[in-house]
């Protein structure tokens, strides 16, 4: 386990007293959940998680590890399949509580703080019926994603989530907070969409918004023992922009256990027919 010196405990003092968030140390009763991430195989252990209030607290933080000479990480949604979001013996940076959402629906435009998930956004800007591409899955933080490139069910008719990122709030190695545009830097706007990081700490995220009232999707799910003409079917389907199909041989969602073959879909289109069930099985009829 991770200790702090005598003289860290006189920089953390002051520290303490300019951060308006949670400062968890080990052995604090916060500590062993605050440490985790998604991804169950990581198992780091950082000396210090500064849990930060707003954009100010990140400022502080940085400063802090400047100081004491700490590796930085920085925690989003707390996905983080890598593990980079933990470091182990330094200092984490942690955004959960930055949940600010919002939304401009005449600009169709919505900014929100780097501890938000793709589920709160979605559901501040559905009520507006407007929609931008996020993660395929609700519980995974924008930062992360965003910064990595963005991959989502809406990437087909609205590009990835970087094509519709239009500013990002950074907080600097040097502590100083910048608001990045194509027009402010075109360079380090270009790094931070998919450039691989270490550009600093993402605290706000402005993105683009589409008109988007009605989705169809679901899961269509076939016996097992059906997985090669199913896949057989994925390869073979012609995909409009508007549907996107992921194929995957897993477990059912209700804890059974029960292995099958199954399609999840997405269409964000006109209503139209289409076939995902795999030809010449013994199955018939897909089971939803």
């Amino acid at each position: 386990m991770a200790t702090v010196t005598n003289l860290d405990v006189k920089r953390l003092e002051a520290f303490s007293a300019a951060f308006s968030g949670a400062i968890i140390v080990p052995g604090h009763d916060r500590y062993e959940e605050s440490r985790k991430v998604h991804n169950g195989l990581i198992d780091k252990r950082p000396a210090l998680i500064a849990r930060c209030g707003g954009t100010a607290d990140v400022v502080e933080a940085i400063a802090f590890a400047r100081e004491s000479g700490s590796e930085i990480s920085v925690r989003g949604g707390g996905h983080s399949v890598a593990g980079q979001a933990v470091t182990d013996g330094g200092l984490m940076i942690d955004l959960a509580e930055m949940k600010g959402i919002h939304v401009d629906a005449a600009a169709q435009i919505v900014r929100a703080q780097g501890g938000v998930t793709w589920g709160e956004l979605n559901r501040e800007t559905a009520l507006h019926g407007l929609a931008t591409t996020g993660g395929v899955v609700s519980t995974t933080g924008i930062a992360g994603l965003t910064l990595g490139g963005g991959l989502g069910w809406l990437n087909g008719v609205y590009g990835l989530a970087v094509d519709n990122l239009l500013s990002v709030e950074l907080v600097t190695a040097a502590a100083e907070v910048l608001n990045v545009t194509d027009e402010t830097d075109r360079d380090l706007f270009w790094a931070l969409r998919g450039g691989g990081g270490n550009f600093g700490v993402a605290t706000w995220f402005e993105y683009r918004l589409h008109p988007l009232k009605e989705v169809f999707g679901g899961v269509i799910a076939h016996p097992f023992d059906a997985a090669r003409d199913v896949l057989r079917a994925f390869r073979d389907l012609s995909q409009p922009d508007e549907l996107w199909v992921v194929a995957g041989l897993v477990h059912a969602p209700d804890g059974s256990g029960v292995k099958m073959a199954a399609f999840v879909v997405c269409h964000v289109g006109t209503r139209r027919r289409t076939t995902c069930s795999p030809r010449g099985t013994a199955s018939g009829r897909p089971r939803t």
